[in-house]
């Protein structure tokens, strides 16, 4: 083994938010953790693509933007002092002999650890494009598929299209920073929360957004930057919208990439767990959070926190395999504690 490689008890491949939290319920069971992540920072899709996007559905939180989710995990985990590799793709999986592995990176960093946990919630990915006239003409000059700085749409014109829950977050939010909101759907429903839909149909009522439904976006047109959003209605007839900036927002092509490679059920770019342990095919090999597929998944985050609890548990065995995890009860001034 490379005498410069890094041990450790798990080695957690993905730093997002489930990854993280993964290291504060790991450290609650005396696991020390290592993370990489090809991103050259932690946080995965909240940090990358929009840290600044209020999420609504963690519990304790009204709102919160990502980035403060991903600080405040950061912050969570800091006691156990995980260490990270960023900025490096997992390239290698090999099993040693007492059946942990050892990781080889894109850089050739290895890491040796007993237990491996996917939690790279898309693995890979990249936005979905529309099919539209002179898209590549107006990328980078008014066409963004991520909101990473709201202030950069203050008082300018704002068409976001898309069906799903960031289309509708970014819709409510923006609606108070530009200068004016068109949300574009080609269906009369929407995909998200239905909570987050009520919202943006109230807001249309209120004549705070304009709300266009059952079209396609068409064409863009524009002087060297963005000016014009061309749309078709359901009577195929065109409608033109002042723009300064298009944001589609149609979800993200996830690649798994060499992970693909590794004797892993996969259906659908997804790897399939036992839902008891989360446990794939491959002995000590995890997978959580959007990574990961069973019956009735859904990708929040909130549920991948609850496979890093459940999936802990059952990873200790190969950590302390002479140990059995129990806990003891005290009662403090009455109330019980571990």
């Amino acid at each position: 083994m490379n005498t410069n490689t890094i041990h450790t008890d798990l080695c957690i491949i993905g730093a997002g938010p489930v990854g993280l939290f993964a290291v504060f319920e790991a450290g609650l069971l005396k696991m020390r953790c290592h993370l990489i992540d090809a991103l050259p920072q932690v946080g995965g899709q909240l940090s990358e693509i929009y840290p600044q996007k209020p999420i609504y559905d963690i519990p304790g939180y009204p709102e919160v933007k990502a980035q403060d989710l991903v600080d405040n995990l950061m912050e969570q985990a800091k006691p156990f002092q995980p260490t990270f590799t960023l900025g490096e793709r997992v390239d290698y999986l090999n099993r040693q002999a007492d059946g942990s592995f050892v990781v080889t990176t894109s850089d050739k960093t290895h890491v040796h650890a007993k237990v491996i946990i996917i939690a790279g919630g898309l693995g890979c990915f990249e936005p979905r494009k529309p099919v539209l006239t002179n898209l590549e003409q107006f990328e980078g000059k008014g066409i963004n598929y991520m909101v990473k700085n709201p202030e950069h749409f203050r008082d300018k014109n704002v068409v976001i299209a898309g069906g799903g829950d960031s289309a509708l977050d970014w819709s409510i939010y923006l609606a108070k920073v530009a200068k004016r909101v068109t949300l574009v759907h080609r269906n009369e429903t929407f995909r998200g929360a239905p909570d987050s839909a009520a919202k943006v149909f109230d807001l249309a009522n209120r004549g705070k957004i304009d709300l266009i439904l059952s079209a396609n976006l068409k064409e863009v047109t524009g002087n060297g930057k963005l000016e014009k959003v061309i749309l078709e209605d359901k009577w195929k007839q065109d409608l033109s919208i002042d723009a300064d900036h298009l944001i589609p927002l149609f979800g993200l092509s996830p690649k798994l990439g060499p992970i693909a490679d590794w004797g892993l059920s996969i259906d659908k770019n997804a790897i399939e767990v036992d839902t008891r342990d989360y446990s794939t095919g491959v002995e000590r090999i995890y997978a959580i959070g959007d990574i990961n597929t069973y019956p009735g998944k859904l990708k929040l985050i909130l549920c991948g926190f609850h496979e890093a609890a459940i999936m802990m548990h059952s990873a200790f065995k190969y950590v302390y395999p002479d140990q059995k995890l129990s806990f003891k009860y005290t009662t403090v001034n009455g109330v019980n504690a571990f």
